[in-house]
């Protein structure tokens, strides 16, 4: 019997995007993300989520020892902040003029680059 593959979320929210934090520990702060995995549905944001790594000593790392680095968030916990208010919005899609999909604020309406 064959196995069926669960199919991966289309997110609305990209590498590089400017995103704020709604739920959570972090809540209210602002980055930018830095990673998206799609497979988890699991976003990590710069500055974000702070977590303490102990770590061994190696040939990067001579003295080991605790470093701080961000842990992903669920993406049901952030929010695409709008480029022209600054609040957090919604993400909806739209046709442009030469008929291509692209992201728009539902806040604003407009596009998001």
């Amino acid at each position: 019997m064959e196995k069926k593959i669960k199919s991966q979320p289309k997110l609305k929210i990209r590498k590089g995007d400017l995103v704020q934090i709604v739920a959570g520990d972090s809540k209210g702060k602002q980055g930018k993300v830095l990673e998206v995995q799609l497979a988890t549905s699991r976003i990590i944001v710069e500055g974000a989520n702070m977590v303490s790594k102990h770590t061994k000593p190696n040939a990067a790392t001579p003295n080991g020892g605790i470093i701080k680095k961000e842990a992903s968030l669920h993406i049901s916990n952030i929010m695409l902040v709008d480029a022209k208010s600054g609040k957090p919005t919604r993400v909806g899609k739209k046709k442009n003029a030469d008929g291509k999909s692209v992201r728009i604020s539902k806040k604003s309406g407009e596009e998001i680059k």
